[in-house]
């Protein structure tokens, strides 16, 4: 009897052992079947992200450092004329928090400058943009002189600054004098194109450092 009973017993572990495979095997096979549908599900979906890259390159999403630019110290910046849509809009007083910190020193010394010369009545040069923003627009605002331009005024420390799209034959020169005549105005640059698509003579936010 013992000797049937160890019989069995060892004849049991292989078919225990064979139950085991079997079954690890029908395992292995499901993982396998549900892999294999997972990849071909997977496979039209990273097809379609491969192909959405370049669009995504070609929206061109915008700089990150541009965001953070703003008109820290509320310097006049307006558009005279806007008959070119195709014109890049001046970079103008747009800055960076760390580009206005260090500015900051250089606006007060530079502001005072003409006070300290007694040139000025206003303890600060900048005081006087608001009121030489008011006059250009007064004065200049819808004038034929800008008809079919794009121009944009920055005032600084009464320094104006014209920039923008033009047509060719555009007058620079009957522009700055106009702008020169505005009480308290000290400097004009006048920095306009007639070809908003080629090199431009003024910063834009694509142009800025």
């Amino acid at each position: 009897m013992s000797g049937i009973g160890m019989g069995w017993q060892s004849a049991e572990p292989p078919r225990r052992a064979r139950a085991v495979q079997t079954a690890r095997l029908a395992v292995a096979l499901a993982c396998v079947s549900v892999f294999a549908g997972f990849w071909a599900g997977a496979a039209p979906a990273q097809s379609q992200t491969g192909a959405s890259a370049p669009a995504s390159k070609a929206a061109n999403p915008p700089n990150p450092v541009d965001a953070q630019r703003k008109n820290w110290y509320n310097d006049p910046f307006f558009a005279l004329s806007n008959a070119i849509s195709a014109c890049p809009q001046p970079l103008g007083p747009l800055m960076t928090k760390a580009e206005a910190d260090d500015d900051a020193h250089y606006r007060v010394e530079r502001g005072t400058t003409c006070w300290l010369a007694h040139k000025c009545s206003k303890p600060n040069s900048y005081l006087y943009d608001p009121d030489i923003a008011a006059a250009i627009r007064q004065q200049l605002q819808g004038d034929a002189l800008f008809a079919g331009t794009s121009i944009w005024i920055t005032v600084q420390r009464r320094f104006v600054y014209a920039e923008g799209c033009v047509g060719r034959g555009f007058d620079s020169a009957a522009l700055e004098r106009r702008l020169a005549a505005i009480p308290d105005v000290e400097q004009v640059f006048v920095r306009v194109s007639s070809n908003p698509q080629g090199a431009l003579p003024y910063k834009t936010l694509s142009t800025a450092p």
